[in-house]
């Protein structure tokens, strides 16, 4: 028997990957179904999934454990700019 049970950190970590495995699987499957009705299905499923992912991201940020370093506004504005481009 495990003597060292995962804590809310690791346990939220774990849900983070997996939720990340989810959505980037259903995106696969919505991209290669052939069926509409079946495609949007899978549609409906990667949006709920992705919420999940993003409350499990925001309570992880909240308690510290996911830190995010702030992008520069030069940063910000060279990215929007090289893709406007592309446009």
């Amino acid at each position: 028997m495990n003597q060292n049970p995962m804590g809310d950190k690791e346990l939220l970590h774990d849900g983070l990957s997996s939720q990340k495995l989810m959505t980037s699987n259903y995106n696969n499957f919505a991209n290669e179904c052939a069926n509409p009705d079946v495609r949007n299905d899978f549609m409906k499923i990667l949006n709920e999934e992705h919420q999940i992912q993003a409350e499990i991201f925001t309570e992880m940020s909240k308690r510290g454990w996911y830190e995010i370093k702030p992008a520069e506004m030069q940063q910000i504005s060279s990215t929007r700019q090289k893709y406007q481009t592309m446009q």
